[in-house]
């Protein structure tokens, strides 16, 4: 999935250690630029962190998948990002309209034609 918007908070970075060894991770707030905005919350994970550094009122597009899990008979959903792209706001404008030249019968058979049908 993915969604486009401005970064307009940059949460704590938070870190421990989990069985798989030590762990990081980082959540950020995006805007979307709808005609009603959405406000959406995703992390990065790790290596993820280094990888895409964001700041605040950086236009992005972030891809990501959701995942929610049960702890304690509660259940939690994370957006997860796995890939990060800056400067999209060209492609938040509406594409300019392509119009198909005008449609033209072709000549009948026999009519300016070599072909045999």
């Amino acid at each position: 999935m993915e969604i486009s918007g401005k970064i307009i908070a940059v949460l704590p970075q938070a870190s421990g250690q989990g069985k798989n060894g030590l762990w990081r991770s980082q959540d950020y707030v995006l805007e979307t630029a709808d005609q009603y905005p959405k406000k959406v919350c995703f992390n990065l994970f790790n290596d993820k962190i280094d990888q895409f550094p964001m700041a605040i009122d950086d236009d992005v597009k972030v891809s990501f998948d959701i995942e929610s899990r049960e702890y304690n008979g509660r259940w939690y959903t994370t957006v997860r990002a796995w890939k990060v792209e800056k400067n999209v706001a060209a492609s938040n404008e509406p594409q300019p309209v392509v119009s198909a030249p005008p449609f033209t019968a072709a000549p009948p058979a026999g009519e300016g034609s070599d072909l045999p049908f």
